[in-house]
């Protein structure tokens, strides 16, 4: 019996689009404007259209829609490129901008301005906008809507030639003041800004709007399914006008998903900026971040990030993805593929009194116990290690396995040893724990002794390295909500904790940027890309390692 497989609603309508002939081909296109640095959110919309190109054998084209040169910048340009090529998304050699195309929205607005479809209007941004009526109130008819062609075609030219002002005049749509769309009364297709252009340098004066430049450019690269945010949803009219009165031939159809939101996360670029130009982040990529940048620095995958998308999946109703699936999807994609290594955290000394001084000796560690495959290393065990703080209690509660006074524990693939007491500065802090060994109980020796309940890991105080530590919680305040009344972000006080004296294994020194482990007991680390130094990484926890989210299965 053959296997059903579910068909989300986009790819039935592409089905039917085949079956039906209206398309030979599928094409599709991701098209962020270059005005900031993209987030979670638009991994699913990069992820959605690649993946939709790949299933029916079609074409993905990259696309900047850089129609507004105020807020455009080369580095966004970057960034983007960066993300989408990290996330997997091929778009081969089909890397286009909308600015490469203003010539011919240039002549597709001479094209309206000829059929009567397009008027040059003198009324500022606040008059069209109250001539525009609201749901309630239709639209009125701007006293410059019955201009001659001849007219219409030599203002407008005046304005590529840029004898107007910014704001003085602007192109608009003919289409129908009182419609209950209000995109569709007579929405502005052209505006005068005398800006420099990153692509296109001061070539023009006159830039199109988004709702006009975007169909022509579908149009032009052949899409076929012009797949965007439900946002879009009240502007598809607007699309299908443009594309027809364009007259493109076999033009693309648009078809609206639900936006991916997450659950207590920063998004907003206006926010973000303010972050960044107030020290609180260090930038665009600070890794408590939802950025793809952010994530990428962070430790998450490529991978990771395709398997939260595909568990999201594609819905027509706006909802909020809890954050912690996110974090489940990456300890899913690291647990089998990462060694685990041991590091320390908050350092105390543990010194094994019964132990030769000045002896060492090396033992094998396994990898990754659920992944034999990954193999084993070598460490150094000594009189004198280090351990988690936590990990010892003078007088500890009840269920408390490990260290304090009399108890036996197992030193992880090495020893037993029992504790015997500790030493404390004047201020009562434990400064040194001590405890003896038995020999005999050394790990893969064969040892059917007694049982321990407990098990620490360590490290040795004589080759450890000091590295730096940064732990991250949410930069919102969960507990309080996301913005204060004042509608500023309710930030978290104890988003990023930096420990600066934590040791790890020798061999950890050595790591690169965005290599990443697991830190026994600790979560998963990444070595961070802009603060690490050759031989003195600075580590970012990805993902603490136990979760309270469950995957329904």
């Amino acid at each position: 019996m053959e296997e059903t497989v579910s068909r989300n609603f986009i790819e039935q309508e592409i089905d039917r689009d085949l079956a039906e002939g209206v398309y030979d081909h599928v094409q599709t296109r991701f098209p962020p404007e270059p005005n900031g640095y993209l987030h979670i959110g638009h991994a699913k919309s990069i992820l959605l259209n690649y993946g939709l190109a790949k299933e029916y054998g079609g074409k993905f084209n990259m696309r900047f829609d850089d129609t507004n040169p105020t807020k455009e910048k080369t580095e966004f340009v970057e960034s983007i490129l960066a993300d989408v090529k990290w996330l997997g998304a091929d778009f081969e050699d089909r890397l286009f901008f909308a600015s490469d195309y203003f010539q011919t929205m240039y002549e597709k607005a001479v094209l309206l301005i000829k059929k009567g479809k397009a008027y040059v209007c003198d009324l500022t941004a606040e008059e069209i906008r109250e001539y525009r009526g609201d749901f309630k109130t239709p639209g009125r008819e701007s006293p410059y809507r019955n201009r001659s062609v001849e007219e219409n075609l030599k203002l407008f030219e005046e304005m590529k030639e840029g004898k107007y002002p910014d704001g003085s005049k602007v192109l608009r749509g003919k289409i129908d003041m009182a419609s209950p769309n209000i995109n569709m009364r007579d929405p502005v297709l052209y505006r005068v800004a005398h800006q420099s252009h990153h692509n296109t340098g001061d070539q023009w004066c006159i830039y199109p709007m988004y709702d006009f430049a975007h169909p022509i450019e579908d149009a032009i690269e052949h899409i076929t399914h012009s797949i965007c945010t439900l946002e879009f949803e009240d502007h598809r009219p607007l699309y299908d006008w443009v594309v027809h009165e364009c007259e493109f031939e076999n033009p693309p159809r648009q078809i609206e998903f639900a936006k991916l939101y997450l659950t207590n996360v920063v998004t907003g670029k206006r926010y973000i900026k303010k972050l960044v130009e107030d020290g609180i982040v260090d930038g665009w990529d600070d890794p408590r971040l939802v950025s793809i940048a952010a994530l990428r620095r962070r430790g998450y995958t490529p991978e990771s990030i395709r398997t939260f998308v595909d568990l999201v999946g594609v819905a027509k109703a706006n909802s909020s993805v809890d954050y912690a699936l996110l974090e489940y999807c990456i300890r899913e994609d690291l647990k089998l593929k990462k060694p685990r290594m041991m590091a320390i955290l908050d350092p105390v000394k543990l010194v094994i009194d019964n132990y030769p001084e000045g002896r060492t000796e090396e033992l094998e560690v396994p990898n990754n116990l659920e992944n034999p495959e990954l193999g084993s290393r070598t460490v150094t065990f000594g009189r004198e290690l280090y351990i988690e703080r936590e990990d010892f209690m003078e007088i500890p509660p009840r269920k408390y396995f490990r260290l304090f006074p009399g108890n036996e524990v197992r030193l992880m693939s090495a020893y037993f040893v029992t504790c015997t007491g500790c030493e404390k500065d004047a201020d009562g802090n434990v400064t040194v724990v001590h405890a003896t060994y038995d020999p005999e109980t050394k790990s893969g020796s064969g040892f059917a002794g007694r049982k321990v309940k407990g098990t620490i890991h360590w490290v040795n105080a004589m080759d450890a390295r000091q590295v730096e530590c940064r732990l991250y919680e949410n930069i919102v305040d969960e507990e309080k909500g996301k913005l204060n009344e004042d509608g500023t972000l309710n930030l978290n006080p104890n988003s990023l904790t930096i420990l600066k004296k934590c040791y790890v294994e020798p061999a950890l020194a050595q790591a690169k940027a965005y290599d990443s482990f697991q830190f026994v007991r600790n979560g998963y680390f990444c070595v961070d890309c802009k603060d690490s130094r050759p031989g003195e990484p600075v580590f970012n926890r990805i993902v603490s390692l136990k979760s309270s989210f469950k995957i329904q299965k």
